[in-house]
């Protein structure tokens, strides 16, 4: 069977599954470049063909080219899915990608917000205008329910309510964030603003908009988050989304006495092994107070 063919094939069940757009960007661009050099290095047209043996050295002429670890590592989640679905359909008995190593990754350690920094950046934004109430509820809202920054960006209006926020999160699954009244009293203030400045102009349905009424770009949103360190002074500590997404998971482990499984449904996790990471960045006195408020003997009267 025509490599080729199967690979169209497998684009059409990708659209049916909804993935997103940018996912069914990255899974042909992947896929194309891996046909492209079984075809043209190992001289291989059909499925049944390719073996192990040319997946190992397509990684292989991945890492001399210069690839990091970790793209080399996310590429080839997006071949091993496509050899899985190839055996669920019959073309193929096994997997042969799962014969084939990927380069171990690095654990980068995120140097996580203190709870005064994030403070200070919620408190740097004011409600003198539309844009600094937006920015002051975006940091907010990073900061007490971890979205991700396609999730904030993505975020519509009308998924707002009064104590929930239904999030379309990774590969267009659904699932439901809470507000906390300490949120909930900065969102109104914020949704106040917003009608007041976009009355009777035609804006998107996004929850964060631009000065214009559009959604927000990476680059804007980025932007905001930035601001919010540089006001607060915040200089020696990456700052962007996903810190905040960080901040967020540890402060429920360490200090909100949270189950790792409450806390990977609301990041949005698909495997409680992703959320279990935070727990390794709990410093001494966030696993000194955890295991005081778990202590058994604590708890005996």
């Amino acid at each position: 069977m025509k490599l080729e063919d199967v690979l169209k094939e497998y684009y059409y069940y990708c659209e049916a599954k909804g993935f997103t757009k940018k996912t069914l960007i990255n899974k042909r661009q992947e896929l194309k470049q891996l046909l492209e050099y079984v075809v043209e290095k190992r001289a291989i047209t059909e499925l049944e063909s390719i073996t192990s043996f040319d997946l190992k050295a397509y990684v292989r002429m991945k890492q001399i080219k210069g690839l990091q670890p970790q793209s080399i590592v996310s590429m080839f989640k997006t071949i091993h899915a496509f050899f899985s679905w190839c055996v669920r359909e019959e073309y193929l008995e096994v997997n042969i990608a799962s014969k084939v190593d990927t380069p171990k990754v690095q654990k980068k350690v995120i140097n996580a917000f203190t709870g005064k920094e994030v403070q200070d950046m919620v408190a740097s934004f004011t409600f003198k205008n539309y844009l600094e109430a937006r920015n002051k509820a975006i940091i907010a809202m990073l900061a007490d329910t971890g979205l991700r920054a396609m999730e904030i960006r993505g975020l519509q209006f009308t998924n707002v309510k009064e104590t929930t926020i239904l999030v379309n999160g990774k590969g267009n699954k659904e699932r439901i964030v809470f507000i906390s009244p300490a949120l909930k009293r900065i969102l109104i203030k914020y949704e106040r603003l917003r009608k007041e400045n976009f009355l009777n102009k035609n804006i998107t349905s996004n929850y964060f908009l631009s000065y214009q009424g559009a959604g927000l770009s990476h680059v804007a949103l980025d932007s905001v988050v930035k601001e919010a360190g540089k006001r607060a002074g915040v200089t020696t500590k990456k700052v962007s989304p996903h810190v905040f997404r960080h901040f967020y998971a540890v402060a429920c482990l360490s200090e909100g006495g949270m189950d790792v499984y409450s806390l990977s449904r609301l990041l949005g996790h698909a495997d409680v092994s992703v959320t279990q990471r935070y727990l390794h960045s709990m410093n001494d006195e966030q696993l000194l107070n955890k295991a005081i408020a778990s202590s058994p003997l604590m708890h005996l009267r």
